[in-house]
């Protein structure tokens, strides 16, 4: 059994690794995403509510996030555990879920947090090219394309979507920075808070997640 949330900035991985994870210890991949898209899909009260302020592109508000949290983690799959990727993003969810994990009768093993530096992640995130045409993803450092303006996969153009401009990134990281970063002293102050360098190859990543998981289960154990 592994209960733990994942945190980290935009462009450091966070949905690899918890995808890693996920197979590694068989547990669901909860992410906010696809929770919002499966209870719009399954018309759940909340899921109607959540839709509501997708479509006029306002955010969905602490309340209904964390309705649907308390839903999905209700869930028969996630009896053994989860790993939870994009939530929660404030103080004011997270004080939400320690109540909404006491109610339903569990409790996190651990959190990780993946960090890496500012100017990485912008090179992350700015080097990512779109097909215009059939979608696919490149990056000019990590994936880069024989052509750069082509797609060798249909011949489609390849551009930067707008979320990845260098200005809009920036932007980002700073909304992290000031709203999610505290999370880091919240679950430190817990005794929750496992630390992983995200400037490392993918592999290693997820190697280090292992071996700090691992240490915080023996700790629990002891």
């Amino acid at each position: 059994m592994m209960r733990l949330v994942l945190l980290g900035p935009p462009g450091v991985g966070k949905g690899t690794q918890a995808e890693r994870i996920a197979q590694g210890y068989g547990i669901p991949h909860v992410s906010t995403g696809d929770m919002f898209r499966e209870a719009v899909k399954r018309g759940t009260e909340l899921g109607r509510t959540a839709q509501e302020y997708m479509r006029s592109g306002r955010l969905v508000p602490d309340e209904v996030t964390i309705g649907l949290v308390r839903e999905r983690l209700s869930a028969d799959d996630c009896r053994n555990g989860f790993v939870l990727d994009g939530f929660p993003r404030n103080l004011v969810q997270a004080r939400a879920f320690d109540e909404v994990l006491a109610q339903i009768g569990s409790r996190l093993d651990a959190v990780i947090s993946i960090d890496a530096s500012v100017e990485t992640l912008v090179a992350r995130l700015t080097g990512r090219r779109t097909c215009r045409r059939c979608g696919t993803p490149y990056h000019v450092i990590f994936n880069p394309p024989p052509d750069p303006n082509t797609c060798p996969a249909c011949g489609g153009e390849l551009y930067q979507r707008d979320d990845d401009k260098e200005e809009t990134v920036r932007k980002r990281l700073e909304v992290y920075e000031a709203e999610t970063s505290p999370l880091v002293d919240y679950y430190r102050a817990q005794g929750l808070l496992q630390v992983i360098n995200g400037e490392q190859d993918i592999d290693k990543v997820y190697e280090d997640i292992r071996r700090a998981l691992e240490e915080a289960t023996a700790h629990d154990r002891a």
